[in-house]
């Protein structure tokens, strides 16, 4: 079966700093029409960042869309400053955790939100940390406080609920699968 959605008319709806949204005209596979709102986004990079004694750098902050505080990995979105993935994962390591990583590796990307999104996300695993020698700025409004976990602990954070970032728990689990 072709699942494939012809578009038959667009309409911007808002231009922001972070995303974009489109409103589309379609024609199904069976030749209805129908509507999708669409978020376009530049794309992000999501870190799993441990230290040299095996813990996860975790950080504190607060989240308007889901109106609480949420515990995450460093995380942030590739824009005009990056000249590609990789640099928007030293970049958002520096403005957020301090730290810059001796080793990076790419894991594996995923949609963050296929319903509504085309915003792709990259998740990175950074080693062997060094604390930066030039801290470049946070962004603006981002407050974060910053600690560290073991592995047992940061999976009971997800048991407890405590954990409720879907790329944060993606990476502690990949985390978990690679200790065994």
């Amino acid at each position: 079966m072709d699942f494939e959605e012809r578009v038959t008319g667009s309409t911007e709806i808002y231009k922001g700093a972070i995303i974009n949204v489109e409103k589309q005209s379609v024609e199904l596979p069976n030749g209805q029409s129908a509507f999708r709102e669409i978020v376009h986004h530049s794309g992000a990079v999501a870190i799993l960042a441990l230290t040299r004694d095996n813990k996860i750098i975790l950080e504190k902050q607060w989240r308007a869309p889901a109106e609480t505080t949420t515990i995450e990995i460093p995380a942030g979105k590739v824009d005009q400053r990056d000249s590609n993935f990789h640099h928007a994962v030293i970049r958002e390591l520096n403005e957020e955790i301090r730290y810059v990583p001796q080793k990076v590796r790419a894991l594996y990307g995923f949609y963050t939100s296929v319903g509504f999104s085309d915003e792709y996300m990259r998740l990175y695993l950074a080693t062997d940390l060094e604390p930066v020698k030039n801290q470049l700025p946070r962004d603006k409004g981002e407050f974060l406080e910053i600690f560290e976990k073991t592995l047992d602990e940061a999976i009971q954070m997800i048991a407890d609920g405590e954990i409720r970032d879907a790329k944060t728990i993606m990476a502690i689990q990949y985390w978990q699968l690679m200790q065994k």
